[in-house]
């Protein structure tokens, strides 16, 4: 028996999802959480194998940083982010912080259940489309890495340079040295223009 952590800030899309799982015999839902918070503190105190991970919560704490969180525990649980987000910024942030797989919450109820099944186990269980996003950014020159998307994201959302340190505890000048490599990597030459051509090409979240 497969015994599951299911993470969504929404009960109804909650009771779906379970429903949709506990349909299979070796899957059990046996907890579930609202925030990334107590889907943290359920990974780590519940008798779980596998965290199905939303990445956006309602507070500070995000899916990324909790799944970094879980995954930095020893004998930790297993996570598959389930989301309807598919950013370079958002898959790479969560394969970075240990997720084992990334599925988009429209997937067919078969490719769940098969992702499921490998990520509790340890094997990689990437839909598709985020397959190929991945092997794509990685191997252009203007990928960015996780944490130039995080800085580019708060410049996104009118953030200033110490804002945007404060929120990330890093220095104003390592916000700007980030910037500047997020400017060489998009060849563009201003903030308003990397926020543009991230949101282009998918590197962040428009809007």
């Amino acid at each position: 028996m497969i015994r599951l952590l299911l993470t969504d800030d929404h009960p109804v899309v909650r009771a779906g999802i379970r429903a949709l799982l506990e349909s299979e015999s070796d899957l059990e839902v046996v907890a579930e959480a609202a925030t990334a918070e107590d889907a943290v503190r359920l990974a780590l105190t519940a008798d779980v194998d596998l965290v199905l991970m939303d990445l956006q919560f309602p507070g500070a704490l995000q899916g990324a940083e909790a799944t970094r969180r879980i995954r930095s525990q020893p004998g930790a649980p297993r996570v598959l982010v389930l989301t309807n987000y598919d950013t370079d910024a958002d898959i790479l942030g969560a394969i970075e912080a240990g997720a084992s797989g990334y599925l988009l919450k429209d997937a067919p109820p078969a490719d769940l259940i098969a992702a499921v099944r490998a990520s509790a186990i340890g094997e990689s269980a990437l839909a598709p489309g985020v397959s190929s996003r991945l092997d794509a950014s990685r191997t252009s020159n203007e990928r960015l890495t996780a944490r130039e998307a995080e800085v580019l994201s708060l410049v996104a959302e009118g953030r200033t340079n110490r804002d945007i340190g404060r929120a990330l505890f890093l220095s104003e000048a390592t916000v700007k040295s980030h910037l500047v490599h997020i400017f060489t990597k998009l060849g563009v030459g201003s903030r308003t223009a990397a926020v543009a051509r991230a949101r282009e090409l998918g590197a962040i979240r428009a809007g």
